[in-house]
């Protein structure tokens, strides 16, 4: 272990002892943050609104206070952003996470206080790497620099210049301490750049001079990052230009498709790679075992959790349920939405995510999907997790990498039977496209039952059908909508075929 790597595990003992207590007991530190929210909220809008003051009890609490989703958020929020105190929070909020993605063209605007930047974005940030130097005595991650792409913010046009809104990332490297600058590259001003193509190019012009020993970020993003730095140097991996590199910290969207491609950019079986999930409502979670899929939940660290089984959910959005589980109460194997508050003034947020419990002893989970991003047109209730999965399989048997997909239905029409429609740029097309859409159908009845059913016989559904892009389709899909890097992500499934068909137009034109 190198000098700075065990200052570090010095310093950080605190959080792993933490850590392992909740671990232990879970509950115990939720209920401490959730009388914490109730006793600290009581003179806000919004506490007096739902009388906080008499709330004794999680039952009274689940019987007041209604889920909730953006929409029924925004109008908080836009006094908020206009510059009123004590809204939803009771200290001064002065920025906010813009989220926006490609499923729809509002954007959300997502409170980031200073209590969920320090005690639950960069408390997870130093749980995350103190389990990393825990679990990799022998590491020298301190002893080199730390690439981060990040965003843009700008300031607030409600907020008249008193607060600010952009990526996450950008928020959370303009407030980070300076000792963090000082081993973090690129240098602030270029991670700050909006241009995304522009903040590549500079990057790639100084790769050669950073000693890089980690990196983080979206899988998709970074990856056109490293492609272009190994164009510009002329080296066949990022060993050759980053000979102590050991850790990539990925978040955002699945890192199966993308897997191959990475160890082929990193041909290093000691390179490392974990998991976290960490949103511009929170951090969640992280992948605290490097050989596991599933993450640790964080119950420690600034988000009191719920969970409506999604068998449930539309009755949860209805009113007519409300008592929704918690980390006492959850059972493993059953897809749950996931419902936050948190203190950055989030009350029982339907945050859009579905997750499933691997473990109760300590609390694992997965990511199962989105509530919203998923195929259900046949009854095949395809989710996410399956449908990347299956492709991860199909790739790795016929020795392929994904660089980004796309899937939606392909509707019945004049008596033809409905199927799924996949759009996926490979990094090297298959041989035989055939053999391997028969192989992935196959793989999808392997982890579907409801999709084996439907496509049984094909009474139902037919086989899925595959186009095979072109390779930079799904970029330049994003440049011409605006949306390149930040948390920007391709909606990997998606009910309808506005997506599907605006890619398919512009292979047309590409061709």
């Amino acid at each position: 272990m190198s000098l700075t790597t065990k200052i570090f595990a010095i310093v950080s003992r605190g959080l792993l002892n933490s850590l392992d207590k909740s671990r232990r007991d879970p509950w115990l530190f939720q209920k401490r943050l959730f009388d914490y929210f109730i006793s600290s909220s009581q003179e806000t809008l919004f506490g007096k609104e739902y009388d906080f003051n008499s709330i004794k009890s999680l039952s009274q609490f689940q019987e007041r206070v209604p889920l909730r989703e953006y929409d029924q958020f925004e109008p908080y929020i836009e006094r908020i952003r206009r510059g009123e105190k004590g809204v939803l929070w009771h200290t001064p909020v002065k920025w906010f996470a813009k989220s926006s993605g490609t499923s729809t063209s509002k954007s959300k605007f997502i409170p980031v206080t200073n209590e969920s930047l320090q005690d639950c974005h960069y408390s997870g940030m130093k749980k995350m790497l103190a389990t990393y130097t825990d679990n990799n005595p022998g590491s020298a991650i301190f002893d080199g620099d730390a690439l981060t792409l990040g965003g843009s913010f700008t300031p607030d046009e409600l907020g008249k210049g008193k607060s600010y809104y952009g990526d996450l990332s950008a928020i959370l490297l303009k407030n980070s301490p300076f000792w963090v600058e000082m081993r973090r590259v690129p240098n602030l001003k270029t991670a700050l750049i909006s241009d995304f193509e522009k903040k590549v190019e500079i990057i790639c012009k100084n790769a050669s001079k950073f000693n890089v020993t980690n990196f983080s970020g979206v899988p998709s993003w970074n990856l056109v990052l490293m492609r272009r730095i190994l164009e510009f140097t002329g080296k066949n991996n990022l060993k050759e230009v980053w000979p102590n590199l050991e850790l990539f910290m990925h978040g955002g969207i699945n890192f199966d498709p993308y897997r191959t491609e990475y160890h082929n950019l990193i041909p290093d079986s000691n390179m490392c790679y974990m998991e976290n999930y960490n949103a511009s409502e929170g951090y969640f979670g992280f992948q605290d075992q490097i050989n596991e899929r599933s993450m640790l939940l964080l119950t420690d660290n600034g988000v009191f959790y719920e969970f409506i089984p999604m068998e449930r959910l539309s009755d949860a959005l209805s009113g007519k349920y409300s008592s929704f589980e918690t980390v006492a109460t959850i059972k493993t194997g059953i897809n749950y939405a996931m419902v936050i508050t948190t203190n950055s003034g989030l009350w029982r947020y339907l945050i859009g995510d579905c997750i499933r419990f691997t473990s109760l002893s300590p609390h694992k989970f997965i990511i199962t999907g989105r509530t919203q991003l998923f195929i259900n047109a046949f009854g095949e209730e395809l989710m996410i997790n399956n449908a990347e999965r299956a492709l991860a399989v199909a790739c790795d048997k016929h020795g392929l990498s994904v660089v980004n997909y796309t899937v939606a239905p392909l509707f019945m029409a004049e008596g033809s039977k409905g199927s799924h429609q996949w759009l996926i740029e490979f990094s090297n097309p298959p041989a035989d496209l055939k053999a391997f859409t028969i192989d992935l159908d196959f793989e999808l009845c392997q982890v579907n039952s409801d999709y084996e059913a439907k496509r049984k016989n094909s009474v139902t559904m037919v086989a899925p059908s595959i186009v095979s892009l072109k390779r930079g389709s799904f970029y330049e899909w994003m440049r011409l909508k605006g949306k390149l890097g930040g948390q920007n992500k391709v909606p990997r499934l998606f009910s309808s075929r506005i997506y599907v068909d605006e890619l398919l137009d512009l292979q047309s034109e590409m061709s």
